[in-house]
């Protein structure tokens, strides 16, 4: 028996819509999770870096345990254990008083997830750099954080771009992983319109072309930024 194919399930309502509302959703998840990403990465990639044995243990520390737990099961703790384990009054607000719960858990354990590989990525752009560019720095009589924000970072963060610009697209792909705790993204809605239709692989195929098109856009962008802000001497995208 051959399958039966039925594009015009996209184009009708309310699929069309719910389509619509997937995509919408992926673009907010992803936007506010690598917000958290970039920021705490950051921060956590410096610390990496810095002379303080204490604060590169604990950096060090949440790499190990955020990287070392798949994303799934991260997902489920923070949805569904987390609340158990707090006072009474907070699990509760979290569970049912909390507007959009569910995204707000995805986008927080998204977002520290990432955080440990930006951090990673930060770190290694950092330590790439020349060391006499931050004595140079120290001995002009800039403090260390001084150093770090005039000639580290921006040096650094112009290096790992490339880096950078794969974690922000990860970001967009495991966003899918939201719709286990019921955020109705992209792929969830794919798969409720596949289940009311009968019709699985017009929907996937769908779901590949929009996730295709979401990714390539921000390849572009990116690229262009890249181009722009490139380093003489240094081998970028747009160099090549």
């Amino acid at each position: 028996m051959r399958y039966s194919w039925h594009w015009s399930v996209l184009t009708i309502e309310p699929h069309f819509g719910w389509i619509v509302s997937g995509v919408q959703w992926t673009i907010l998840v992803s936007l506010a999770s690598w917000s958290i990403a970039f920021t705490l990465g950051s921060v956590l990639g410096v610390a990496r870096t810095v002379r303080s044995p204490a604060v590169r243990a604990f950096a060090g520390a949440y790499v190990e345990v955020f990287r070392n737990v798949p994303l799934l099961v991260q997902m489920f703790l923070w949805y569904f254990v987390l609340p158990e384990l707090l006072p009474e009054r907070w699990g509760t607000w979290l569970k049912r008083e909390l507007p959009d719960a569910e995204f707000w858990t995805a986008v927080v354990c998204l977002g520290l997830y990432t955080a440990c590989r930006v951090c990673e990525t930060v770190r290694s752009g950092i330590g790439s750099i020349s060391r006499g560019q931050a004595y140079a720095g120290l001995a002009t009589g800039l403090t260390p954080f001084q150093v770090y924000r005039h000639i580290l970072l921006p040096v650094g963060y112009r290096i790992i771009l490339p880096a950078l610009t794969t974690e922000f697209l990860s970001i967009f792909k495991n966003s899918s992983l939201a719709l286990t705790i019921g955020v109705l993204e992209l792929t969830g809605q794919t798969r409720r319109i596949a289940e009311y239709t009968f019709q699985p692989i017009e929907m996937f195929l769908t779901a590949t072309v929009l996730y295709g098109l979401m990714t390539l856009t921000v390849t572009g962008l990116m690229r262009i930024v890249e181009s722009r802000t490139q380093l003489p001497g240094m081998i970028t995208v747009a160099a090549r």
